[in-house]
């Protein structure tokens, strides 16, 4: 019974299946096949971005109106209650609260190093933010399952603590910007929110977020029905299947020239796995996308130096890479 009530909340809750055949009835009774190349793309497209919008939606209320007990004056005392490995940990599994793209965490970040949070703490809350948010651990249950979803975040947060980790202990404090070492505390008032106040917080993220990365999740399913449809399986067999032991290299440094968000990636990754790329690369690429984008990295530059930076992207391009490989090696126990 059990095993039925879980089945029934992934696949028509999560991953709205009855949406799927409602649509592709739909589209039949329109004149389009859905086994065709046009048809299926229509399907593709239609039926991802309603799913995706509407979780996006609800998954956004939810993270923001917890988020709102987490103010930035309010994070920065948790973390710094902890010392060593554990406030790197701290500050990872905080950043799964807050923002949902690296550019967006970037400020945080900034705002955290000013405050004097140690470095590789708050480097720990930039890499966790964008990569292992509580809203990708919905959408990719939706799309891939719970065991993916599950370990997915574990070692996204092992990346986030041991990149961290890594940074404090190479003693880059100088590679900080100087007007961001000599900011001001951002412990500053916060005035205590009632119900209602913390549901129309809520509610303008979820207007904001949605507008910002609306334009990106339409690209992604542009994409993503691209791939499905137009794309022979044998191509992205060749490239990023098992055959091909670079696809996990391939995946990561094609995804940083990219800007998108966890929600922009998962229909691409939902078409490449599913026409044949390894669970790993698909994952990789997700990865290297919502951590390493050339857009962040830009607005990192504004508060960090060349070197720091170089080593923050070696330092997540090498666990991100090694992700891809072990996600690679225990597929068949996933899925």
């Amino acid at each position: 019974m059990i095993k039925s009530i879980w089945s029934f909340f992934q696949d028509d809750i999560l991953g709205m299946e009855w949406l799927k055949g409602l649509i592709e009835l739909g589209l039949n009774q329109l004149g389009l096949n859905t086994n065709e190349k046009i048809g299926g793309s229509i399907h593709f497209f239609i039926y991802d971005c309603i799913k995706i919008m509407v979780l996006l939606g609800m998954l956004i209320f939810i993270i923001s109106y917890i988020q709102s007990y987490f103010p930035p004056e309010r994070t920065k005392k948790i973390i710094g209650r902890f010392h060593g490995i554990w406030a790197n940990i701290a500050a990872a599994l905080l950043g799964t609260v807050t923002p949902f793209c690296s550019c967006s965490s970037i400020p945080l970040f900034m705002g955290f190093t000013s405050a004097g949070l140690p470095l590789g703490v708050t480097f720990s809350f930039l890499i966790s933010s964008p990569m292992v948010d509580l809203g990708s651990l919905v959408l990719l249950m939706s799309i891939f399952g719970a065991k993916v979803a599950i370990v997915y975040v574990i070692v996204g947060l092992v990346i986030a603590v041991t990149g961290g980790t890594l940074i404090e202990r190479l003693h880059l404090k100088s590679q900080v910007e100087e007007f961001i070492r000599n900011g001001h505390s951002i412990d500053v008032p916060q005035e205590k929110l009632i119900k209602r106040d913390r549901v129309k917080f809520a509610w303008n993220q979820v207007l904001d977020t949605v507008k910002k990365v609306t334009p990106y999740v339409l690209i992604g399913v542009l994409i993503g029905a691209f791939i499905h449809n137009w794309i022979p399986e044998d191509i992205i067999v060749r490239f990023l299947g098992t055959g091909n032991p670079l696809g996990v290299i391939i995946a990561t440094v094609a995804g940083v020239p990219m800007y998108a968000d966890i929600f922009g990636c998962i229909p691409i990754a939902e078409a490449l796995l599913a026409k044949g790329a390894r669970l790993g690369v698909v994952l990789s690429f997700m990865m290297g996308v919502t951590t390493l984008s050339l857009p962040s990295m830009i607005m990192l530059k504004k508060a960090v130096k060349p070197k720091l930076i170089g080593i923050f992207i070696a330092i997540c391009t090498v666990g991100i890479i090694l992700v891809g490989y072990f996600f690679n090696l225990i597929q068949g126990i996933l899925i």
